[in-house]
């Protein structure tokens, strides 16, 4: 399922931005707000037949001064045949600036097995990491981060909070994304509006973007990914489409709870 988390991931903005491209640096106005819970099914296309193989649950809860994100992921009974998949990711983010303050991940894949507990010190520009295939053999490494850069989850966050909209089509936005004990800078490209069927939404406005890959053993090119989100003030990824090492995926909005704007994508 991090391959799910992973499609559904843009990055924040880099610190070598131009004047004219959002700077998520700054305060962001929110497009979301605590109370808010995202469902996507993932489906996977092996042998040209598309399989239901399971879901991803978004939340949003406010913990004192901080915002925290969680995503819950997990292939469906039917499909642990051919893989079975756990993985929990959670955030705890600054409310303004959506920085991460602390992230961890726990990994559950066939027999892959990766535990990752990070914090963000952005006062001296690093993120301190525990890592390793067990809660009890994490090693800690140091790595210097970029001053805006984000986790998996607070990007996601963050590049909703973008108005991408009233930006021209095919503007390219660079990104800064810290995972795996690495900071990897690429870019993403908002192709402009338009129209979308999406299972169980009909025909939707949507934002067009095609954001760089991280090439490796899920993905073997860095292009190919495709992200429908809504042409609205939420902004929430309706449908996703990348190829992968085998096949290819989809991952669709299946149920929404606690959207901040009135949210009928179907409806515009």
């Amino acid at each position: 399922m991090v391959l799910l988390l992973g499609l559904l991931t843009l990055a924040a903005i880099s610190p070598d931005h131009d004047a004219t491209e959002p700077d998520l640096c700054a305060p962001q106005d929110l497009v979301f707000a605590p109370g808010e819970e995202i469902v996507y099914k993932l489906f996977y296309n092996w042998n040209f037949v598309w399989l239901a193989a399971g879901e991803v649950v978004f939340k949003v809860e406010e913990k004192e001064d901080l915002l925290y994100l969680s995503a819950t992921g997990r292939t469906y009974k039917s499909y642990e045949w051919f893989y079975k998949v756990r993985d929990k990711y959670e955030c705890f983010v600054d409310k303004h600036s959506l920085r991460p303050v602390r992230s961890s991940r726990s990994i559950e894949e066939g027999k892959y097995r990766e535990y990752d507990d990070t914090e963000f010190d952005f006062d001296r520009n690093i993120a301190i990491s525990e890592v390793g295939k067990s809660m009890d053999t994490r090693e800690t490494s140091e790595v210097s981060i970029d001053p805006c850069v984000h986790d998996i989850l607070s990007c996601l966050y963050s590049v909703r909070s973008i108005p991408v909209q009233d930006l021209p089509g095919e503007t390219r936005l660079p990104l800064s994304i810290y995972l795996d004990k690495e900071v990897y800078n690429l870019d993403m490209i908002y192709r402009g509006k338009t129209k979308k069927r999406v299972k169980g939404l009909g025909k939707c406005s949507t934002l067009l973007l095609e954001p760089q890959l991280i090439v490796g053993d899920v993905f073997k090119d860095d292009k190919g990914m495709k992200i429908w989100a809504s042409d609205d003030e939420n902004r929430i990824p309706l449908m996703i489409e990348s190829p992968v090492s085998v096949g290819s995926v989809k991952a669709v909005l299946r149920e929404y709870r606690g959207a901040k704007f009135p949210f009928e994508p179907g409806k515009k």
